[in-house]
């Protein structure tokens, strides 16, 4: 009676052990305090989620995008606005054509000494005396030079200061610049929806990870106990064979199945520092960091609340769906292409303004007095007449991207409501089979531990005892992997609204990537090029 009770003593204390060694495997020690700088960092499901956000290269790449579609929504909101430009020149005459006009020449002169119109501006002057000065006056003109005064004009002026504005405005284009809007504004709601499936996927990736590294520790944990029953299980089956009860084959058979524990618990170990290293990667961490996972694989109620940032309410609607949303808006920016393009057929009517002010120092800076004007204003007109078949390829060229992504839309919402069906059963397979592994763990370990006090009392085999704890052992591990299952199933049909398609891990091929949508058309390269040009253009040297 002793005996039998130290046994159902020792059987409770090993059941208690490897229960509350298998229900605590995932657990991790406390978190280092904040002033022990070399203690691990102890990392939530909660935190990994916001610093893979944080440190996603995908993210920011879709955060560049949106920055990008932005601009060009604003880019091209800008043609509706009058676009003034202001400019200010400076040229340094060396050596002009002009210079010899401008000089007289005063060896060849033959002008008289006197004032060329003296008597003709005296009123008491004889007629003799008037004869007289238009005779000088006449000399003078010969003597003088004729081009004197183009120096006043800027011809071989050696100084040359300009100061202009340029203002131009679109008045009639057709429709083509509000098409160009709204092909950007369709953009933009691309580049938002790429962004939210962006980061619903860092988040997603993150977990899977996580809970990777998770399960990780958790089957090492349950090697690490079996290897230890395996040694207890070798320990009991050597008493026994002292003292005579079971053979020599008894005790091979109990080490060799301990010893085929070792290369098991090394590879679940491997796998471990594997999945710690994937983890490590995408929080953008060193690599030998020490990292401690405060959320154990099976804690559900942890699970909701990192996604609560980003979970939306159940999805029923295709349409809502991120790659839906963002095949409607290429389809919205393919029929505003189109639009653009034809409005290329219409006149372009534009109207143009140039103002310029223009100086001639004979040295240093000018004065304000200086200064001469010159202002401008004109209306321009421009119809494409010949384009040689450009604008015909151009609409196209349009027809058939607004015709792709209509029936890419048409695909991805047949794909989106397909995703939702998978994603749900997977859901509910994932919950049922979490549900089904409790009770099988509970009913192994209490095998087990019946078992164990069976060997101990003479009444089973060695045998019996190693496959109560194998199958103990496939128990936990299905367990632990129910559980991993079911928190990637939790997430992905709460993050299901922003997450992409889905459907590859169910082995259903998806099809090809959904190209940008394409860029609006700037418009008749000739008014562009003629807009540019009054934009640039310097007002000429004024004649006065």
């Amino acid at each position: 009676m002793i005996r039998l009770a130290m046994h159902a003593r020792h059987a409770a204390a090993t059941f208690s052990l490897i229960f509350a060694i298998a229900a605590g495997a995932g657990a991790q020690q406390p978190a280092a305090s904040a002033g022990d700088s070399a203690g691990p960092l102890t990392l939530t499901l909660a935190e990994a989620v916001r610093l893979a956000e944080d440190k996603s290269h995908a993210v920011r790449i879709a955060r560049a995008g949106v920055t990008r579609a932005r601009g060009l929504e604003l880019q091209a909101a800008s043609q509706l606005l009058p676009q003034l430009f202001g400019s200010a020149a400076y040229t340094k005459t060396l050596r002009s054509q002009f210079s010899a006009l401008s000089s007289p020449d005063t060896a060849t002169s033959t002008s008289p000494p006197g004032p060329c119109e003296q008597y003709l501006r005296d009123a008491s002057a004889s007629t003799a005396e008037r004869l007289a000065g238009l005779e000088n006056a006449q000399l003078c003109a010969l003597g003088r030079n004729p081009f004197g005064g183009f120096g006043k004009l800027g011809f071989g002026a050696a100084n040359q200061y300009q100061l202009g504005l340029s203002l131009s405005q679109n008045v009639f284009t057709g429709g083509r610049i509000r098409s160009q809007i709204a092909a950007a504004r369709a953009g933009r709601r691309a580049a938002e929806v790429t962004l939210a499936s962006e980061r619903a996927q860092a988040a997603l990736t993150v977990a899977q990870a996580y809970f990777d590294a998770a399960l990780s520790e958790r089957l090492a944990a349950i090697a690490e106990l079996s290897l230890r029953q395996s040694d207890a299980v070798v320990s009991q089956v050597q008493l026994a064979r002292d003292v005579g009860r079971t053979s020599e084959f008894e005790l091979l058979r109990a080490r060799v199945a301990r010893d085929n524990q070792r290369p098991v618990l090394v590879q679940r170990q491997s796998e471990r520092e594997i999945s710690l290293l994937r983890l490590r990667q995408l929080l953008d961490l060193r690599l030998d960091a020490p990292v401690q996972l405060a959320t154990p694989v099976d804690d559900t109620a942890a699970v909701y609340v990192a996604i609560a940032p980003m979970r939306t309410a159940g999805v029923t609607d295709p349409d809502s769906r991120a790659p839906v949303r963002a095949a409607r808006a290429g389809v919205d920016a393919g029929q505003a292409s189109l639009r653009a393009v034809r409005a290329q057929r219409l006149p372009a009517v534009s109207l143009t303004s140039n103002y310029g002010r223009v100086a001639f120092p004979t040295s240093g800076f000018p004065g304000n007095n200086d200064f001469r004007e010159n202002w401008t204003i004109g209306l321009a007109a421009q119809v494409p007449l010949l384009t040689g078949g450009r604008q015909r390829g151009e609409e196209m060229a349009a027809r058939g991207s607004l015709e792709e992504s209509r029936t890419r839309l048409e695909q991805v919402r047949e794909l989106a409501a397909l995703d939702i069906r998978v994603q749900e059963t997977a859901l509910a397979q994932a919950r049922g089979a979490w549900e089904a592994s409790a009770g099988t763990a509970e009913l192994a370990q209490r095998a087990f531990a019946i078992a164990q006090v069976r060997y101990r009392e003479g009444i089973s085999t060695q045998l019996e005892l190693d496959d109560s704890r194998l199958l103990l052992e496939q128990a936990e591990v299905n367990r632990a992997t129910a559980a991993r299952n079911l928190q990637l199933a939790i997430v992905r049909v709460a993050l299901l609204q922003e997450l992409p398609l889905q459907l590859q891990s169910a082995g259903i091929q998806l099809p090809a990537q959904q190209q940008a949508p394409p860029e609006p058309p700037r418009g008749n390269t000739q008014q562009a090029r003629g807009q540019q040009a009054s934009q640039q253009q310097i007002p000429g040297n004024p004649i006065p």
